[in-house]
């Protein structure tokens, strides 16, 4: 079946290159009994093209079933796929068969397929490799011949590196991967599919046609559509029951599509986060500030020395650095030492008063003893609880119990 039948036969609406390569693929591994991973945004349309894949496929006349993986408790999902006997649990009042026994000979299509819990994913990584299962609660083994269709709307590999996705399993299911594109990558697409969903909810509700005019349809395309084929959908549909005027302007139009702007804010480059960021990273940073801070104060006092004490045009050279210098020793409404900086004439030498007596210091820039001070203040802080002073400093309580035995906290 050519690819344009296919669309004739499932209602897909578009000429997108991406969108007949994915229909292409789908019809290549249909007549297979291959383990296919359906990967797209949620509302791309992951699920027709499970069905795509069941009726052009030998399993055609067998079961289909559509599980929804994150919409069944992590206590229950296992009796869902596999079944349990009577008593395994409580509420069990009588023996269940499970999606597996149930869909013998058909189809399986998990959506969602990445929210399976871990124990779950073990069980139907044996589905795959032997055809086996246990029932819950049961010690015979039961035998089952079942395709495997999976869709995710989510990275699955980045969930493999994070230790909440079996690698095994993504491998086996990955054994042909099929992205379904969005519908900002099928531009073109977007007002046939509108003007689709415009006559059907029109002939529904008995209504007059839609009709965009040319500013309306711009703004159609351009927009992202989050929200895919179904997003479109909605709005469709809305706009045939609650538009007044069948001729739609581009104003008309942006009351049914939600503003964007507040959604386009900027974001770190590759996503980086807190967890990114070790304490030793950040002790980095102080100590870069505070060497280019030294600098800049060797500088200035450099020059106060080169010029005998005439600092006049000193301080018209550089305002920025001498106004941060006094927000930075003036403390007010505190009671702590505070640094007053009597301005210098050219008669008068520059003069320091301090409020309390000062013994001048020099501060340790080792790192190690930096890391022991923040280690030290966050533990006291939380009356030596580990937990907590580990969250507090952006590191895992192990790797803190590490650092207080080298550091001899």
């Amino acid at each position: 079946m050519d690819t344009q039948s296919i669309k004739q036969r499932f209602g897909i609406i578009g000429n997108s290159p991406l969108l007949n390569r994915a229909i292409d693929t789908a019809s290549q591994v249909a007549p297979t009994d291959m383990s296919v991973l359906i990967t797209g945004e949620s509302g791309s349309g992951k699920e027709v093209f499970s069905h795509i894949i069941h009726q052009l496929s030998a399993r055609k006349h067998g079961t289909f079933i559509a599980v929804n993986c994150g919409a069944i408790p992590e206590g229950t999902i296992d009796s869902e796929l596999f079944g349990h006997e009577k008593g395994s649990f409580t509420g069990a009042h009588e023996a269940r068969k499970g999606y597996f026994e149930v869909a013998n000979g058909g189809t399986i299509f998990l959506d969602e397929v990445a929210e399976l819990p871990l124990g779950t994913q073990a069980r139907l990584l044996r589905v795959l490799e032997s055809g086996e299962y246990l029932r819950v609660g049961s010690s015979k083994v039961q035998k089952t011949d079942v395709r495997i269709i999976a869709a995710t709307n989510v990275d699955v590999y980045g969930s493999v590196t994070k230790g909440k996705f079996r690698e095994d399993l993504y491998y086996r299911l990955n054994t042909v991967p099929l992205r379904i594109p969005p519908l900002r990558e099928r531009k073109d697409d977007i007002f046939l599919l509108f003007r689709k969903f415009v006559s059907d909810f029109s002939n529904k509700y008995r209504s007059p046609g839609i009709q965009l005019d040319t500013d309306a349809v711009q703004i159609l395309s351009n927009y992202s559509w989050p929200g895919n084929v179904r997003q479109l959908k909605n709005i469709a549909e809305q706009i045939c029951v609650l538009e007044k005027d069948r001729n739609v302007s581009a104003q008309a139009l942006l009351n049914y599509i939600p503003n964007e702007q507040s959604n386009n804010l900027p974001v770190a480059v590759g996503g980086s986060t807190k967890e990114d960021f070790s304490e030793r990273d950040i002790l980095y940073k102080v100590l870069f500030d505070m060497k280019k801070d030294m600098v800049e104060l060797k500088k200035l006092v450099a020059e106060i020395i080169q010029n005998g004490g005439n600092t006049a045009h000193i301080m018209a050279d550089n305002p920025q650095f001498i106004n941060q210098l006094y927000q930075d020793v003036a403390l007010n409404g505190h009671n702590e030492p505070t640094l007053t900086i009597k301005h210098p004439t050219a008669n008068s030498p520059v003069d320091y008063n301090y409020a309390h007596d000062a013994e001048e210091v020099e501060e340790s820039l080792s790192l190690i003893d930096k890391e022991s001070d923040l280690i030290k203040k966050a533990l006291q802080k939380h009356k030596g609880k580990r937990k907590f002073a580990a969250q507090e400093l952006g590191i895992s309580e192990r790797t803190l119990y590490r650092k207080i035995k080298e550091l001899n906290l």
